[in-house]
């Protein structure tokens, strides 16, 4: 794949996904949801009126006037679901339309009555009891800070700067200073050690949205707040980690992170993608420095080397994004139990939203620079 900007390649990247779907086919979905929002951002940098309208369109396939959210459903206590609804707050600040407050209010709703740990962190899913994922962090947390920040009580950033932290200690792997995929605060679970109730593995994409959370979720909590410091040395703990284990020949990341000479293991696009965005953006936003790490060099030869190694481009000119692992989880039905096997052998796709979301959003990172 040749060489172009960041924002060239989102543009070129999200005119290739969306040839595939209209609006009537985005689903209320986490990973639809990443998608339409990296797709947004490019508008919003390209000052593309259609672009936008595009996703306002899919949003309006499945937000009814009254705020219901199609196949959306409350007592699921799914933290996944609430991804989606970021975008709505650009959608009613852009055009008042009280559907889109409605349903945040739906959402909100919902973390007002998510179950939770003993030590207060969010259950994943109501079936996944006494679980936190690192995965959820991101789905729900920046979605809590932006409506704290613009509808709620402030004093309810202390219970968001407490889900970040609680994990941060609950799941933290001393010997890497990376965090594991969950815990599982009832050690009942099979993938989960028995004396610390961590899964098995450290997986890459988990620890890519745990650091993106981070990142975003500063967005929205007031400078004055004490939690941001707190915040902010766990997105310097987490800068060091994560550049640790970055491959020195490609530039990009593992599918398990430490365990980069291992047999079945891969450079995987949607961690890298999200590893990029979370380290220019701690680097662009004063976060961290760490000067003799040279954090903008490196995140540079890690997008060339996503770009040449994980893009190809089709007949017609297309960018299409391998390389993605297409899905990974713990527990349920089949029982996946965390091991390194059961990671490596997931199956890897082409295209996935998990991962052009993602790369989009890490292209209009670097050269957009959006607030």
């Amino acid at each position: 794949m040749e060489a172009l900007r960041p924002r060239a390649m989102a543009r070129r990247m999200t005119d290739s996904i969306l040839s595939g779907y209209g609006p009537s086919d985005m689903r209320w979905h986490y990973e639809d949801g990443l998608l339409l929002m990296a797709v947004l951002k490019v508008a919003q940098l390209d000052g593309d009126g259609q672009l936008a309208e595009w996703v306002k369109a899919s949003y309006d396939e499945l937000v009814s006037p009254d705020g219901n959210i199609a196949t959306y459903r409350q007592t699921e206590y799914n933290l996944d679901q609430i991804n989606a609804g970021k975008v709505l707050f650009d959608l009613f600040s852009r055009t008042g339309d009280a559907r889109y407050r409605l349903a945040i209010e739906r959402l909100m709703a919902q973390l007002h009555s998510q179950p939770r740990t003993k030590s207060g962190g969010f259950w994943h899913k109501q079936i996944y009891p006494w679980q936190i994922w690192l995965d959820g962090l991101y789905m729900a947390g920046p979605f809590y800070a932006r409506y704290v920040a613009e509808f709620g009580d402030p004093q309810d950033f202390e219970d968001i700067v407490s889900q970040f932290l609680v994990i941060a200690q609950k799941a933290y792997d001393p010997r890497t200073g990376l965090l594991y995929h969950a815990w599982d605060e009832s050690r009942q679970q099979l993938w989960a050690d028995p004396v610390t109730g961590c899964s098995p593995h450290l997986w890459g994409r988990a620890m890519g949205w745990y650091c993106m959370a981070l990142v975003d979720v500063l967005d929205y909590i007031p400078v004055e707040h004490p939690g941001r410091e707190s915040l902010i040395a766990i997105i310097e703990r987490c800068a060091r980690a994560v550049l640790a284990f970055q491959d020195k020949e490609s530039g990009l990341w593992h599918q398990v992170l430490d365990q980069g000479g291992r047999p079945g293991n891969y450079l995987e696009s949607s961690a890298s993608s999200m590893f990029i965005y979370f380290l220019h953006k701690a680097h662009r936003k004063g976060y961290v420095d760490l000067p003799e790490l040279d954090i903008p060099n490196l995140v540079v030869v890690a997008y060339a080397a996503l770009v040449t190694r994980q893009v190809r481009q089709d007949a017609s000119g297309l960018p299409h994004l391998g390389g993605i692992c297409s899905v990974a989880g713990l527990g349920g039905k089949p029982y996946r139990d965390g091991s390194y096997q059961y990671y490596v052998r997931e199956r890897v796709v082409e295209d996935d939203f998990k991962g052009v979301g993602a790369f989009i959003l890490a292209s209009v990172e670097l050269d957009g620079n959006l607030a």
